[in-house]
């Protein structure tokens, strides 16, 4: 049977659509089928050539189908991609061979419930940002922790990650980093005003649950991973805990996740012995 690649591409930017035609007329050239929509039929593997943004479009895409996704980061950090822009032959040939491994992301699923009764739903790789829907007031919320409250402020938001969400919005609010392999679930207050707002990091079977208070001077907006938005009215409940689909990374090196936390936020080490160097005599 001949196996099926999508790819996936940042549409604004030139070079990551020439890539993504390189790698294109290379896997074709190997008799491998190549489509840029998951259409009705199975995906073994997703190539990504862009940033975090796009690696994430391309996980919402192909969700539940179990696809693993292998990135070319074109953008600046590049959290979720494999390779770079200079390993666009090596990634075909990983795909094309197979020749690669999977890790296995947690998701989060998110629940709302509106005043009027009514539930939505969504999830997401990253994050659920619960924000305020008027930038010129504050969002009143009640945070709650496995059905027991824990505490009620005025913020510009709350971000609910996971630990692959870490080093996204949630670093940027002053959250803690967690390594991917870690099952937990993060939430970090946005410029709360309050004594106890700080950074949480609870089990995997939790449940973090947060309440737009009916004083709040602004609604609410949840934002999935920066893509699909909820709005919440006052009174409005966001249930959000680990979910049961993972998404599927294609590793093509067993570099661990220190390394590349140091190479993408170019961290200084400089001056590190380690504990298997001898010191200079």
């Amino acid at each position: 049977m001949t196996r099926r690649i999508l790819i996936v591409a940042n549409p604004h930017r030139p070079e990551t659509l020439e890539a993504a035609d390189l790698a294109r007329a290379e896997l074709e050239q190997r008799g491998i089928e190549v489509c840029s929509d998951s259409g009705d039929r199975p995906i073994d593997a997703v190539m990504v050539f862009g940033g975090d943004g796009t690696m994430l479009r391309a996980a919402r895409e192909v969700h539940g189908t179990g696809a693993p996704l292998l990135g070319v980061n074109m953008g600046h950090v590049g959290f979720l991609a494999e390779l770079e822009r200079g390993d666009v032959a090596h990634a075909v040939n990983c795909i094309a061979r197979g020749e690669f491994d999977i890790e296995e992301r947690c998701t989060v699923d998110i629940v709302v419930r509106q005043p009027d009764g009514t539930v939505e739903t969504g999830w997401a790789l990253n994050e659920a940002a619960i924000e305020r829907s008027e930038l010129l007031r504050t969002l009143d919320v009640a945070v709650e922790v496995d059905g027991h409250p824990l505490s009620s402020f005025g913020c510009d938001g709350v971000v609910i990650s996971t630990p692959t969400g870490s080093t996204a919005h949630a670093f940027s609010g002053g959250g803690p980093v967690v390594w991917p392999d870690v099952e937990a679930l993060l939430l970090v207050p946005l410029a709360a005003h309050a004594l106890f707002a700080r950074p949480l990091v609870v089990g995997p079977r939790s449940l973090f649950a947060v309440e737009v208070l009916e004083r709040s001077p602004a609604e609410g907006l949840v934002v999935l991973d920066g893509a699909e938005t909820i709005s919440v009215g006052r009174g409005g409940r966001i249930e959000v805990r680990l979910g049961a689909e993972r998404v599927r990374l294609a590793r093509t090196s067993d570099a661990p996740f220190t390394e590349r936390l140091v190479r993408k936020f170019g961290l200084e080490t400089k001056g590190w012995r380690g504990a298997h160097r001898a010191p200079k005599e």
